[in-house]
């Protein structure tokens, strides 16, 4: 099933391998994304209410009024002789939780339909470094699995860059096996190609330490639609295999038919474990699902088939 969808027509081929060279000179576009990821991100930080709460801490956040029956101590002396009111300085509360973003760099990421400008790999990485830069906005630490630590430094987009430029490791489909906090949260942004059981057992290895999680399949919308007519070469961007369709189109229901399946098993997992998952679609503006992960990251866990409904439609069983 892998193969099959990882595959594209000899009419793509010349998409591909441009799609090939942006990825083998990710330095080279990566002013561009990040000019991107910092454009998507703002749009989305304006008119947001941040993460920054009272709490325990070394830095400064607010004034706020004298409350009675509050210690006398707590009352900042300088800032009440400026009026005639008493003022308690508050700290912001460290606590802030990790978030682990992994975005998929291997070799199916790279492709791109006429149907659309921007490979899945360049949406991936333009999510990932707004997602990065709103949560650091927001008084969360962010880090990518194998490759960055946690931070919460202002010039994450840029950290979050250099360690994807000189990262010299294997593109793999799925991401590392590591053991997060049980309080950090994982979004993992991946066409999902892999095989099932591969998929299943990443997700299960990720939250055995009751870390909750995020799962985003990105996808180009001939992945969705299968629009493909008449003699058609597939080849497999990753084994390099290759299969030729006489008609193509007379494969369009089996081809629907194993991708809901496909699908339908991702979801089984992510229930099971409270996750979430969302499909997006490359021809989806990136800020729909931007908006979408800050609204769940640090949210309840996924519940009801009823709450899901609301932001992503759920494949039949």
């Amino acid at each position: 099933m892998a193969a099959e969808k990882r595959r594209t027509s000899d009419h793509d081929r010349p998409v591909v391998q441009r799609a090939v060279g942006e990825g083998r000179t990710l330095a080279a576009t990566m002013p561009r994304l990040i000019l991107e990821a910092r454009r998507v991100a703002a749009t989305v930080i304006h008119g947001l209410h941040g993460r920054r709460r009272a709490g325990p801490g070394e830095n400064f956040w607010q004034y706020r009024r004298f409350v009675s029956g509050e210690p006398a101590s707590r009352v900042d002396w300088r800032r009440s002789a400026r009026d005639d009111h008493l003022y308690v300085r508050e700290q912001e509360w460290e606590a802030a939780h990790t978030v682990w973003i992994w975005p998929d760099r291997s070799p199916s990421m790279v492709f791109a339909s006429p149907l659309v400008r921007d490979t899945k790999l360049y949406r991936a990485l333009v999510v990932a470094l707004a997602l990065a830069e709103v949560l650091v906005e927001s008084g969360e630490r962010v880090g990518i699995p194998g490759l960055l630590r946690p931070t919460g430094s202002r010039n994450v987009i840029e950290r979050m860059a250099q360690a994807i430029l000189h990262d010299r490791s294997e593109r793999a489909s799925l991401p590392p096996n590591f053991s997060p906090s049980p309080l950090a949260e994982i979004v993992l942004l991946s066409d999902l190609w892999s095989d099932i059981g591969d998929v299943r057992r990443t997700i299960a290895q990720l939250s055995g330490s009751g870390a909750r999680g995020h799962v985003v399949q990105i996808v180009d919308p001939a992945e969705e639609t299968f629009p493909y007519w008449g003699r058609i070469e597939f080849v497999e961007p990753e084994g390099g295999g290759r299969i030729t369709a006489g008609r193509a189109q007379t494969w369009r229901a089996d081809y629907t038919e194993r991708v809901r399946r496909h699908r339908a098993e991702i979801r089984s997992e992510t229930d099971r474990l409270s996750w979430s998952f969302t499909i997006h679609r490359t021809d989806r503006p990136a800020t729909e699902l931007l908006l979408a992960l800050h609204a769940r990251i640090g949210g309840e866990p996924e519940g009801t088939a009823h709450q899901r409904v609301k932001t992503e439609p759920r494949v039949p069983a």
